[in-house]
């Protein structure tokens, strides 16, 4: 996910998390099996839903390069989150130095959000190119976890294609 601002620097974050505060409405419309559009739309636009979004930053877009390390600034807490393009994702994940940020988060889901985030990112490459990504992000896992072998086994398992 990449959080938009309006200088030119877009945080790229992983969400570990979405919280909906104890609201009647907002339960009601999250427990439905279909909500009509127009209901969303007037939620969206009319009514604060108390939504709670928590992510962990693993890098930054500015002026068009990509970076695999902390923003320079942490995003403004109301910023429009978007879903990063296959292409973005391909490009983002092209190197692996974000691992550290991931496997060193206190409080998250550290192993279990870097597979997730693994896992969703091979679907952004070419399907002749998913068991190499894997391979190559487990091979540095394997590097960073190298003095806890049990952890490591654990995160190869989850993203073992």
């Amino acid at each position: 996910m990449a959080l938009s601002d309006d200088l030119a620097v877009c945080a790229i974050g992983l969400i570990y998390a979405i919280r909906i505060d104890d609201d009647p409405l907002a339960r009601e419309l999250v427990m439905a099996s279909y909500v009509d559009n127009n209901t969303l739309i007037d939620q969206r636009e009319n009514r604060l839903v108390p939504v709670e979004i928590c992510a962990i930053s693993i890098g930054f877009i500015e002026r068009g390069s990509m970076y695999q390390s902390l923003p320079p600034r942490p995003p403004m807490s109301l910023c429009e989150v978007e879903l990063m393009s296959a292409d973005e994702v391909y490009v983002f994940t092209r190197r692996f130095d974000y691992f550290r940020l991931v496997l060193n988060a206190k409080e998250v889901p550290s192993d279990e959000l870097l597979a997730a985030a693994l896992r969703y990112a091979a679907f952004a490459y070419p399907e002749n190119e998913r068991y190499e990504f894997l391979v190559r992000s487990g091979r540095r896992l394997a590097e960073l976890l190298s003095h806890d072998l049990k952890r490591l086994s654990h995160v190869l398992a989850l993203i073992k294609p």
